[in-house]
């Protein structure tokens, strides 16, 4: 009788806490490029067959818990400073010269960016490439 009496006195002076779960939230930085491609692999007749240039859009797409202390996931500068050698191979060159995008389409493209970001970027989730303003691909890896 005494132990139970004991049990429950110490549940009421310390009652158990709960802390805060931490907040995970995603963070998306777009990066734009210029560049010419043509799809080997259609008809001849097809026009992405021919040569032609689109105005690129890469969102990158990061997720994590925030750092209390901080107030963020990671710094934006930090997703920048990862995509900044692969904006500099992309923009205003022709993509299919480039390795591993011989046939440069926007679903091959998102793979590549993926492929070489990741290891910079441990908490990538998503890349999102938009050949227009109208026509996006996503990959998740």
């Amino acid at each position: 009788m005494k132990t139970k009496l004991k049990s429950a006195a110490a549940k009421q002076i310390a009652p158990a806490t709960k802390a805060p779960a931490p907040l995970k939230l995603e963070l998306r930085k777009t990066f734009q490029f210029e560049a010419a491609h043509l799809l080997p692999h259609l008809p001849l007749k097809h026009k992405c067959r021919r040569l032609h240039g689109h105005s690129f859009q890469a969102e990158i797409v990061v997720a994590g818990e925030c750092d209390p202390q901080l107030g963020w996931v990671m710094d934006y500068a930090d997703i920048s400073a990862a995509f900044k050698p692969l904006w500099e191979q992309l923009d205003h060159y022709y993509l299919n010269d480039i390795a591993g995008l011989e046939n440069p389409t926007s679903e091959n493209l998102a793979v590549w960016i993926w492929d070489r970001l990741k290891p910079r970027l441990p908490l990538l989730t998503e890349v999102v490439v938009a050949e227009t303003c109208t026509a996006r691909c996503v990959y998740r890896g």
